[in-house]
């Protein structure tokens, strides 16, 4: 058995980025860029109203102007002013290379073609945006690394930029075991308890755009060999709920052990989510999560959703986390770590009631996890604690 230090090294030694690939700005949201991005051109590409009004030569200030032109935005005639002119001009538009000034409509008096400026804080420059004041030719624009959002996408469209390289997405098959288990909607018996785990999964996999396919599984060691054989063939990872401890129905560690699957580590000193499996085979990745629901989702936060992050090409791919004030004592026992569910209001931590391995109420309440090492017996109200925010 090892400790949770030892576990995530493990972890960070089998990290596996996605392969890369190239795919249209359209269809790119929420993936990762697997590039460094370069800006191709200043942009803006020219100098530009930042809104509706007059354009002319600052020194012309103290003068009745003429107007002499009127520039739409997409206006691409080259327009030059004498002294005393002025140009109407919209947001957006090109600004003449003669001018160097813009005042807002509101600000300003017209009769005519003839324009007073009525801005008398208005200053060189003013309401203009220079050519490149967002971002230069040649300069970076984003790292690879950065997930790509809307405004990732308007931002590269803005470039002239139709096509990103990415890494690409993970296929993932989650089997869950247990003769007890029935899917919700079904008529329940003693004995029986509702299926929530691969559910559960899948969306936490679906929270960073990943579609994972679920199969159910009897507590059957042929069924489970043969399932996790197909699931191999067909996915870059593979998830197993349940079936991995000791017990005499627990048949997914002989299953995995028939296909040969290499085990890199098996139970860590924590709870919850001892009984927790990791191993590969060839460029397959397994985790065997424990079948308490709160256990295997503790796992998949802790364990799985970093070897997801640095798959999609994440730039730090653990959870991020904090220290805070804690607003309670609570003793532990030494030797394994705990991982307690707990609300965070930015100023300090609450304890949540509930934390066996089987509750799922509390971390339904829960936006943060409490760490404790395996060292540590108590902690006092008011002492500062690790936490693990959770996405």
């Amino acid at each position: 058995m090892i400790n949770v230090i030892e576990a995530k090294q493990i972890l960070s030694d089998n990290f596996k980025k996605g392969a890369k690939a190239k795919i249209s700005l359209a269809e790119a949201l929420d993936f990762h860029l697997a590039e460094d991005i370069y800006a191709p051109i200043n942009v803006p590409s020219f100098n530009q109203s930042a809104m509706d009004g007059y354009a002319f030569r600052f020194e012309d200030l103290s003068n009745e102007l003429s107007i002499i032109e009127e520039i739409p935005a997409g206006d691409t005639r080259t327009i030059q002013l004498q002294k005393g002119e002025a140009v109407r001009i919209f947001t957006g538009a090109k600004i003449p290379d003669s001018c160097d000034t813009v005042v807002m409509q509101e600000l300003t008096e017209v009769d005519g073609n003839r324009l007073k400026v009525k801005d008398a804080g208005l200053k060189l420059d003013s309401n203009i945006r220079k050519e490149g004041h967002q971002i230069k030719s040649g300069d970076l624009a984003l790292k690879a690394g950065q997930q790509i959002t809307p405004a990732t996408i308007g931002f590269l469209s803005s470039l002239g930029i139709p096509t990103v390289e990415v890494y690409q997405k993970p296929s993932v098959t989650i089997l869950a075991t247990g003769d007890e288990l029935i899917k919700p909607g079904n008529p329940l018996q003693k004995g029986q308890v509702y299926e929530s785990n691969s559910i559960m999964l899948q969306a936490a996999f679906e929270n960073v755009g990943i579609e994972a396919k679920s199969v159910y599984l009897p507590d059957n060691l042929k069924q489970t060999i043969l399932a996790i054989r197909k699931a191999l063939n067909d996915s870059d990872m593979l998830i197993l709920s349940g079936g991995i401890s000791v017990g005499d129905y627990d048949f997914v560690k002989p299953a995995l052990e028939a296909n040969a699957v290499e085990q890199l580590f098996y139970k860590v000193k924590q709870k919850p989510g001892k009984p927790l499996y990791f191993g590969k085979k060839e460029s397959a990745l397994i985790f065997a999560l424990p079948g308490n629901p709160a256990a295997a989702l503790n796992c998949f936060y802790l364990y799985v959703l970093p070897v997801i992050n640095n798959y999609l090409g994440k730039e730090y791919p653990f959870l991020k986390t904090a220290s805070l004030p804690i607003n309670q004592t609570y003793q532990k026992k030494s030797g394994r770590a705990e991982f307690l569910k707990a609300y965070s209001n930015g100023t300090n931590i609450e304890l949540l009631e509930g934390q066996g391995s089987d509750v799922l109420l509390s971390f339904a309440k829960a936006n943060c996890l409490v760490y404790l090492d395996e060292q540590e017996n108590e902690i006092e109200k008011g002492q500062l604690v690790n936490i693990y925010l959770i996405p």
